[in-house]
C-alpha cells in the first residue's frame, strides 16, 4: 500500500472538513427550525406509512388520486374513531386514579410498608418520611399558584408557541395528503440525483432500511394496539377500576421486551391488592398477562413484526431519548429512521469489510493447506 502524495492528503482532509461542516450545519438548522419542520416530518412518516396500500390499490387498476383518497380517509376514520374511544375513558381513568390516590397513600404507609418492615427489620418509614414528602409537593404547588394559574401564566407567555402548535395540527392533515399523493414522484426525484455509479447501492440501502422500519413500526403498532386491548379488558373483567389504563400502560411499553409485561403485572398487582386485598385478584392480572404473554410470544409478534426487525430495544430507547434530548418531538419522530439508517449501513459495512482483503487475508489458502498436509501425511509405500 503506498503512501499518498502530500497534496492529496491535504485535498482530502479538506474533503471531510467540508462535509463535517455541512452535517454540523444541517444538525444546527434541524435544531433552530425544529418547531416547523415537526407536522411535516409527522406527515412524511404518515405518507411513508400509507404509500405500500396507495400502490397495492393502483396495482388492482384504481387511479393514484382515488387510492390516495380512499387511504387518506381510511386514516381520518381511524384517528377519529380512536380519539372518540379512548379520550373520554382515559380521562375517566386519570380521575378516577385522582380520586382513589388518597386510599393509595393510605395503603402504602400503613400495609405495604410495615408488611416489608416486619420481614426485612429495615425501618422504612422512618428513613423515607413520606408525610413530609406529601407537604413539600403540596406546599410547592400552592406557591406556584395551582394548576390554572400555571397555566395561564405559561400560555400569555407563549402565546407564539400555542399558535405554532393550533397551526402545526391544522397543516397535519392536508400535508399528509400531499405526501401520500406525491410519495413516488418524491422517490424518482431523489433517485434522480444519486450519481449512477451508486444507485445500485442506494437503492438497495433504502430498500433494506424500509424493511427494517416498517416491520418495526406497522408490526409493533399492532402488536402494542392488541395488546392493550386484550390488557385493558382482561384486567376490567377481574374487576379492576383502573384496568383500562394499566392495560394501555403495559401495551404501549410493549416494544421493549419484559417491561410491558412486568410494568402491567406490578401495576395490576397493587390495584388489585388496593382495591380488593386478596390474592384472588392477583391471581387473575396474573392469569390475564400470562395469556397474553402466550398469544403475542407464538401468535402476534412472529406473524406482525417477524425476525427482521434488527433495531435492539436498548438502540431503541436511546434513540429516542437522545433525538428528544437534543431536537425536542422532531428528534424524537427522527430517531427510529436515523437508528434504521445507521443500523442498515452497519451490516452493509460489516457485510464490505467480511469480503474485504483485509479480513480475508492473503495466504489463508496457503495456511490451510499446509495445516492440511499436516493433518493428514500423505503415506509412503503405496502404489
Amino acid at each position: 500500500m503506498t503512501d499518498m502524495d502530500p497534496i492529496q492528503e491535504i485535498a482530502q482532509f479538506f474533503r471531510r472538513l467540508k462535509w463535517t461542516a455541512m452535517a454540523a450545519v444541517v444538525c444546527w438548522l434541524l435544531w433552530l427550525l425544529a418547531p416547523v419542520l415537526t407536522p411535516f416530518v409527522l406527515a412524511a412518516l404518515l405518507g411513508w406509512l400509507g404509500d405500500p396500500l396507495v400502490d397495492k390499490l393502483q396495482a388492482r387498476g384504481r387511479s393514484r388520486n382515488f387510492a390516495v383518497g380512499l387511504v387518506f380517509t381510511g386514516m381520518i376514520v381511524l384517528l377519529l374513531v380512536a380519539l372518540v374511544l379512548l379520550v373520554p375513558t382515559i380521562e375517566r381513568q386519570v380521575l378516577t386514579l385522582w380520586e382513589s390516590l388518597p386510599t393509595y397513600r393510605d395503603w402504602l404507609m400503613l400495609t405495604a410498608l410495615p408488611w416489608v418492615e416486619a420481614r426485612t427489620g429495615l425501618e422504612i418509614t422512618q428513613w423515607l418520611d413520606l408525610s413530609h414528602l406529601f407537604e413539600l409537593i403540596r406546599g410547592n404547588w400552592e406557591r406556584a399558584g395551582g394548576v390554572a394559574t400555571t397555566l395561564l401564566g405559561y400560555m400569555s407567555r407563549s402565546g407564539f408557541a400555542l399558535l405554532t402548535m393550533v397551526a402545526n395540527a391544522a397543516l397535519l392533515p392536508v400535508l399528509t395528503f400531499f405526501f401520500l399523493r406525491d410519495w413516488d414522484v418524491l422517490v424518482e426525484r431523489i433517485a434522480a440525483l444519486i450519481p449512477r455509479d451508486h444507485l445500485g447501492t442506494a437503492s438497495r440501502l433504502a430498500r433494506d432500511t424500509s424493511d427494517v422500519l416498517g416491520a418495526f413500526l406497522r408490526g409493533q403498532f399492532l402488536v402494542m394496539l392488541i395488546l392493550g386491548v386484550m390488557y385493558g379488558l382482561g384486567l376490567w373483567a377481574v374487576g379492576l377500576d383502573l384496568g383500562i389504563l394499566i392495560g394501555i400502560v403495559a401495551g404501549l411499553f410493549t416494544f421493549i421486551p419484559y417491561l410491558g409485561p412486568t410494568s402491567g403485572i406490578i401495576l395490576g398487582s397493587i390495584a388489585a391488592l388496593v382495591q380488593y386485598g386478596d390474592w384472588q385478584h392477583v391471581a387473575g392480572v396474573l392469569a390475564v398477562f400470562g395469556i397474553g404473554q402466550v398469544i403475542e410470544t407464538y401468535g402476534l409478534t412472529p406473524k406482525l413484526v417477524g425476525d427482521r426487525i434488527g433495531l435492539h430495544p436498548v438502540a431503541v430507547i436511546f434513540a429516542v431519548m437522545a433525538g428528544g434530548q437534543l431536537f425536542g418531538f422532531l428528534g424524537m419522530l427522527l430517531a427510529l429512521p436515523l437508528a434504521a439508517v445507521i443500523n442498515v449501513l452497519l451490516r452493509f459495512a460489516h457485510e464490505r469489510y467480511v469480503a474485504s482483503r483485509l479480513y480475508a487475508g492473503t495466504q489463508s489458502a496457503i495456511v490451510l493447506e499446509a495445516t492440511a498436509h499436516h493433518t493428514h501425511p500423505p503415506e509412503h509405500g503405496q502404489g
